[in-house]
């Protein structure tokens, strides 16, 4: 069968699925079934955004989950309907971003309420993610990530899971990016702080606590310098560390208001490590400050 005609399957499924709703609701319908014949709709609903799926029509897809879901809800299966929301949501990101948002904020909700704090984390990622390509709207990342995100990905400690502190590093990323230095640096610091000790973790601690210094670093120098010396107190390791003699030659450069030398130095860090857009924007941002500069790092 080619799209088309599972298109028009799909639509005759939601008729039958919508017809067995109501009758579901009458009097004859309650005592001959009611329940029975919602679960067979619901089933028919994800019937339908499958069949949706594969003629690539996004949006009725979404839609069929959606109904789904709130069949699910009704019938008090919060899994089953959290699982619909996360179908509906992926199948609208391929065509409404918002919808995708809303859908997916369901089972966000759905999810927390059920106290499944790391799979809720999980999907608010989703969520940042989308309003990051799709809307390219930095200030609702950040604020997606800090009014929805559960407590527990707001308190860094050494037994959080990998998700809730990908969810704080977001936030701390685009604070920086929205020139919030002092929050981004009280996360780079905890979750440095709440990794440092942890053996599976603690190689990660020297790039946390080099982006902290570097957010210092573009509110003050003297304050930069402050802050590697008590990272390297803290955390012995970050002292041998290529991202910390990265700092020491900055803050020399821009002491003496060198910008060549400021420059060489990342481009030698840059030969052997990559950085990364982020790290890059910063790199900047501490450059423009060197009177004379012009503002790259060519």
């Amino acid at each position: 069968m080619d799209n088309t005609g599972k298109e028009k399957e799909a639509i005759q499924l939601m008729a039958d699925a919508d017809k067995k709703v109501k009758t579901s609701g009458s009097f004859l319908g309650g005592m001959f079934g009611g329940p029975h014949k919602v679960e067979e709709a619901c089933e028919m609903y994800c019937r339908a955004a499958n069949m949706f799926k594969m003629a690539k029509n996004w949006t009725a897809a979404g839609n069929a989950f959606c109904q789904a879901a709130r069949i699910h809800m009704q019938l008090q299966n919060k899994h089953d309907s959290a699982t619909s929301f996360i179908d509906a949501g992926n199948a609208y990101k391929k065509a409404d971003p918002n919808e995708a948002i809303k859908c997916l904020s369901a089972a966000v909700d759905i999810y927390t309420d059920m106290g499944r704090f790391t799979i809720a984390a999980k999907h608010h990622i989703t969520i940042a993610e989308i309003y990051e390509s799709e809307l390219v709207d930095i200030e609702k990342v950040e604020r997606c990530f800090l009014s929805h995100s559960p407590r527990s990905c707001l308190r860094p400690s050494p037994t959080m899971s990998s998700s809730a502190n990908k969810c704080l590093l977001k936030v701390g990323a685009y604070a920086a990016q929205l020139e919030q230095y002092a929050k981004a640096i009280e996360i780079y610091e905890q979750v440095g702080s709440s990794t440092m000790d942890n053996p599976l973790l603690k190689y990660s601690a020297k790039e946390y606590f080099f982006k902290a210094s570097l957010c210092h670093f573009i509110v003050d120098e003297l304050n930069a310098k402050l802050a590697v010396e008590k990272y390297e107190e803290m955390f012995p390791a970050f002292s041998d560390s290529r991202e910390c003699k990265l700092l020491k030659k900055l803050l020399d450069a821009h002491e003496e208001q060198n910008s060549e030398a400021f420059t060489e130095a990342i481009k030698e860090f840059d030969s052997i490590s990559r950085l990364d857009q982020w790290q890059t924007t910063m790199l900047l941002r501490i450059k423009k400050t060197i009177q004379g500069d012009e503002g790259d790092l060519k």
